[in-house]
């Protein structure tokens, strides 16, 4: 569990794939199971204020220059599985996300023209050399997308209020094959009863991810630093995916109106934190 600090990084959520050693080839095997064996592993604010300190230079490096070697360790069942942070990847491709968030002259102010187009340039060299490579961990900021919550029942929920002393946790863990599933009904649930939209177009993407993984490989979705933005009786209480499955469950049967109940319920618990994203 992380520790509470004076310096938390903030509201990003995290889908997260651990694969078993055995799905990486050597020598990065061996590299990730002698990682494993580290007591000395950092954390997920660790990762974010890495981040971060390459942004506060002029000009701001928003790519790092070298990849990260360090990874988040699971052991499910007796093995060993990783989840590779992938630092400099995932910059490249959040860097391309950044124009569809934020208007023209904030971006520039932000991120100057030249810095990304140079990153750019680098990512499409970089590319040209890797072109299979994707990311273990995906982000989203001040939300948890509604299609990752199809990957994930509520029996899976993970909820620790925390003490003074560490900060509060609220996951998900499920096999790949369960997550694999549920995306598969959910996807026809929801073809069957709408013509498309970014729910649909959202579960195809995450779905189309998830098949690029080990078959025994563990899902996992954490609320991260979101958890600092939901008041604690909010967060205790938060049933999201249980919602999510009853709406699905409700369309797969024809009951519009439990959906829409369903749905509601969903919107009405998040409204505290798009409030106090439009705030800041």
């Amino acid at each position: 569990m992380p520790k509470v600090s004076s310096v938390i990084v903030p509201y990003a959520t995290y889908l997260r794939v651990y694969e078993p050693l055995v799905a990486f080839p050597e020598p990065e095997r061996g590299h990730w199971a002698r990682y494993a064996r580290r007591t000395d592993r950092p954390s997920y604010q660790d990762e974010l204020r890495r981040a971060l300190a390459d942004v506060v230079p002029t000009p701001p490096v928003p790519v790092p220059v070298r990849e990260s070697d360090d990874a988040f360790v699971l052991e499910v069942g007796g093995v060993v599985c990783v989840c590779p942070w992938r630092t400099r990847l995932r910059g490249w491709q959040a860097l391309g996300e950044l124009a569809e968030e934020f208007p023209l002259p904030v971006l520039d102010a932000l991120l100057p023209p030249f810095v990304r187009r140079q990153a750019a340039e680098d990512y499409e060299r970089w590319l040209a050399a890797h072109p299979d490579a994707r990311p273990w961990i995906r982000t989203a900021t001040w939300q948890v997308p509604i299609n990752w919550f199809v990957l994930v029942s509520d029996e899976e929920r993970e909820y620790d209020k925390g003490s003074a002393d560490e900060a509060p946790v609220l996951r998900y863990r499920t096999p790949m094959v369960e997550a694999r599933r549920r995306v598969a009904r959910g996807l026809r649930a929801l073809k069957d009863t709408m013509d498309g939209g970014p729910l649909i177009d959202g579960l195809v993407d995450v779905g189309r991810w998830l098949e690029e993984f080990h078959p025994r490989s563990l899902v996992e979705l954490d609320y991260g630093g979101l958890v600092h933005a939901l008041p604690a009786g909010v967060l205790e209480g938060d049933h999201s995916a249980a919602d999510v499955a009853e709406g699905i469950a409700a369309l797969r049967r024809g009951d519009g109106v439990a959906a829409g109940e369903a749905y509601g319920r969903l919107v009405e618990r998040w409204r505290s934190v798009r409030d106090l994203r439009s705030a800041n």
